[in-house]
């Protein structure tokens, strides 16, 4: 293998990726960004619900709301559907993988809340229904996707959809879209 090439040829294709996002994304996160400032404006919580790599941007989302992001600040209600162990095995178990997101939703989710799935493909079945029982709640169902945005353009809106077909750099700029909603939600409140 060559090393330097290969090094190359990943920057190369991030940059492209980086590129493509900020030309196709910038209204849909600007409206993310206003449905979550309305959101904590009127007491409400953002819910973040994702698998795999996916799970872990969303801990590491909920953490930076709640906890903080750029400066000590007061928190934002965030919460990661993905770490309690308890709820997902018994759901797994007890009512299956499919509901995972949904059945947390339904018990967490309130009218203004703003509900948020990640998926690299949009597809993921548990997200899909997720993203419904948001909306039968009366939360915003809103997502980040990759490749051609999958089912997920169907139940989510704003929908940030990652031009690209790779999943490593459509999760590279989830996290970063993510961090710069923190970030901008941070400034758009006031708290910083």
């Amino acid at each position: 293998m060559d090393t330097n090439a290969f090094f190359e040829s990943e920057f190369d294709e991030h940059t492209a990726v980086v590129d493509a996002t900020r030309a196709a994304l910038m209204e849909p996160f600007g409206r993310l960004l206003d449905i979550a400032a309305d959101s904590i404006r009127s007491g409400g919580k953002i819910l973040l619900f994702g698998n795999g790599g996916s799970a872990a941007d969303c801990q590491h989302l909920a953490t930076e709301l709640t906890i903080r992001y750029k400066t000590d600040r007061a928190a934002i209600a965030a919460i990661a559907l993905t770490t309690d162990t308890s709820a997902l095995t018994a759901c797994g178990n007890d009512l299956g993988f499919e509901e995972l997101f949904a059945r947390q939703v339904e018990a967490l989710a309130k009218p203004g809340d703003l509900a948020i799935g990640i998926s690299t493909s949009g597809q993921s079945e548990n997200i899909i229904r997720g993203l419904k029982k948001a909306r039968e709640m009366g939360a915003v169902a809103a997502g980040f996707g990759g490749k051609d945005g999958g089912r997920m353009h169907e139940f989510a809106d704003p929908f940030l959809v990652v031009p690209s077909d790779t999943t490593a750099r459509i999760q590279e700029m989830h996290i970063t879209l993510g961090q710069m909603l923190c970030g901008a939600l941070e400034l758009e409140l006031g708290l910083v």
